[in-house]
């Protein structure tokens, strides 16, 4: 399996995957001290909080609050978000899947918070321009990688 890294993260891309790594993960994940490759985690630090950074919390546009239609079809919401993501085609690029259990590479997910060559639209995610770090991406990679479980 080939995992895709930005350049300067194969250390930052060991330590995740590696017990043997020094550092802590909390000091790879910047704003989100807390956050650990499970949905549950991603969902409380990524999904719903606006980080100590100023990015904002994804339910703020990848909802159905107030009865509107969610950016992308895509609803974070912690009930569904699970059921919008893994195995899901994307609407907006015929042919990706938005997560690919085991396949982080693969996972439409991935490319949108990478802003990679290949997406449909904007990096996500949108509004005041402060992207997911570089940790934080790891992260959901390793998540994705580990089965993409709804735990």
């Amino acid at each position: 399996m080939r995992m895709f890294v930005p350049a300067g993260g194969v250390v930052l891309a060991l330590c995740v995957v590696s017990s043997a790594c020094d550092e802590n993960l909390s000091d790879l994940t910047g704003p989100t001290p807390h956050l650990h490759p499970t949905l549950s985690s991603i969902q409380r630090e990524i999904f719903d909080t606006t980080d100590s950074s100023g990015r904002s919390a994804c339910t703020l546009c990848h909802t159905d609050a107030g009865g509107r239609t969610p950016a992308g079809g895509i609803n974070l919401r912690s009930e569904v978000a699970y059921a919008n993501l893994v195995g899901v085609a994307s609407r907006g690029k015929p042919g990706a899947t938005r997560v690919i259990p085991g396949d982080p590479g693969n996972s439409y997910l991935i490319h949108k918070l990478e802003g990679r060559a290949d997406i449909v639209g904007l990096r996500m995610p949108r509004g005041n321009g402060l992207f997911l770090t570089e940790g934080q991406v790891l992260v959901i990679r390793r998540w994705i990688e580990l089965g993409a479980r709804n735990d």
